[in-house]
């Protein structure tokens, strides 16, 4: 794999290394919301709320339309939704994972 494409993927890491672009992305999946209703849903400040948005923005990872007054906010392709859809999966895995270890060894060594 070349550097560059390596590289690429970290940066695309990075960005959505952050709990509240996470928590965006997730709710996005299911569509477009509001930013109000994101607002709602992750209860944060509005500024940081913002500040995220923007960064998923200048990534390419979320678009923004203006309907009105209304800021709307959809996910910029289904790759992201797979890719989110794809984590969850991984994360169930290791989680089960970790819990049969876990009772493994309690059964082990009972308290």
């Amino acid at each position: 794999m070349p550097v560059q494409l390596s590289q690429a993927k970290a940066e695309l890491f990075k960005t959505l290394g952050h709990p509240v672009r996470i928590s965006v992305l997730e709710l996005l999946c299911e569509g477009p919301m509001p930013v109000r209703d994101l607002l709602a849903a992750i209860e944060v400040e509005a500024s940081n709320l913002s500040q995220q948005l923007a960064v998923l923005r200048r990534a390419g990872i979320v678009t923004a339309r203006r309907e009105g007054a209304t800021v709307m906010y959809e996910l910029a392709g289904g790759d992201v939704g797979e890719l989110m859809g794809a984590a969850r999966r991984i994360l169930t895995d290791l989680l089960a994972g970790q819990g049969r270890l876990l009772a493994e060894l309690e059964a082990e060594h009972p308290a």
